[in-house]
């Protein structure tokens, strides 16, 4: 286990810039893959999304009864402001569903008893969403860091913290370790996919040639390529959906 520093000076940011068109497409990915996960039927579901309450509202939309865990007030909405990463507040076998967009099982610190909280607090039959950074961005945040060494040690390394600009600290996974993580919780996975495929610089340049009509159909072809890409190691993000047996 390691942690890093800092970004190297100069070197190039590995991931977009807040301002990149990317981010438009990545939002558009991120309510479909949601949209075609979330249940039929009128459900509990707890949002651990954060400060971004597009998750929660598209939630409420569809007929859900959403918990959201932050200080947002939204119409609709049963707003918590408490700790996303410690969910001991909360009873067991409490909701239907849980949607963790805001890389909750990247960001804590103790990931291993997030998962089994995160198992813990579903019913029986009850579904997970979970959304974490994919080792393959880490191992770009690493090569931007200048830290060679590290970045050599990766593929033997039993878990991978690596520094954001910001000064967080998050967990990257492959995919079978978050299969494994969420598999030693109890939980049973459905699938676990990139979040996007397709790259910042592809997703960029069509943008900027294509407008609007380009971007419909790249949140396409993104669909399917993150099915027929499934426990591959790509993009930003992965995206994993498990099930509590039942």
């Amino acid at each position: 286990m390691y942690a890093l520093e800092h970004d190297a000076v100069g070197a190039p940011a590995p991931v977009p810039t807040s301002t990149s068109s990317y981010w438009r497409f990545y939002e558009r990915v991120a309510a479909a893959q949601l949209a075609a996960w979330m249940p039929e039927e009128r459900a509990q579901v707890l949002d651990l999304s954060g400060d971004d309450t597009r998750r929660t509202t598209q939630l409420r939309d569809a007929g859900h009864e959403v918990f959201h865990v932050g200080a947002s007030s939204i119409d609709g909405v049963q707003s918590v402001d408490a700790d996303s990463r410690s969910l001991g507040w909360l009873a067991d076998s409490c909701m239907d569903g849980v949607v963790a967009e805001s890389r909750t099982l990247s960001m804590s610190l103790a990931t291993e008893e997030m998962a089994h909280d995160l198992m813990r607090v579903l019913r029986p039959g009850g579904r997970l969403l979970v959304v974490v950074d994919s080792l393959l961005a880490g191992l770009a945040r690493l090569a931007h860091q200048g830290r060679w060494a590290e970045l050599a040690d990766v593929p033997s390394a039993d878990v991978v913290l690596v520094p954001s600009s910001d000064g967080t600290i998050s967990r990257c996974f492959w995919p079978e370790q978050l299969s494994e993580l969420l598999e030693t919780a109890g939980l049973a996975v459905e699938w676990v996919r990139p979040r996007s495929v397709l790259t910042p610089v592809a997703v960029e340049l069509a943008l900027a040639s294509g407008g609007d009509e380009a971007l419909s159909e790249l949140v396409s072809t993104e669909q399917r390529l993150a099915v027929d890409h499934e426990h591959e190691n790509a993009g930003l993000h992965l995206v994993a959906s498990a099930v509590k047996p039942g």
